[in-house]
């Protein structure tokens, strides 16, 4: 059976090989992030803490949460990495 997968260098292009087009999907998602943020001062949410109350809480929160999931994984990296050669005979 033949492989037709496509290699590197077969002349095909990804869509985010062009910078272009990665500035485009950034931009958006900073358009959409700013949106949601700004929704957040005129949707009325029910609340079961009261810091939940707060402006822009919940983008906050999730910001946080993000950096310490970055932050624990490069720690457990430092545990939980193997040599490069244990799976060699």
């Amino acid at each position: 059976m033949q492989d037709t997968s496509p290699r590197p260098d077969d002349g095909k292009r990804h869509v985010f090989d062009n910078p272009r087009n990665v500035k485009l999907v950034i931009y958006a998602m900073v358009v959409l992030c700013v949106i949601a943020f700004g929704l957040d001062a005129v949707i009325h949410r029910h609340v079961d803490h009261p810091w939940e109350a707060l402006f822009g809480f919940h983008a906050l929160y999730g910001f946080v949460a993000c950096v310490v999931l970055v932050l624990v994984a490069k720690e457990l990296r430092k545990i939980l990495m193997r040599g490069e050669d244990y799976y060699d005979d």
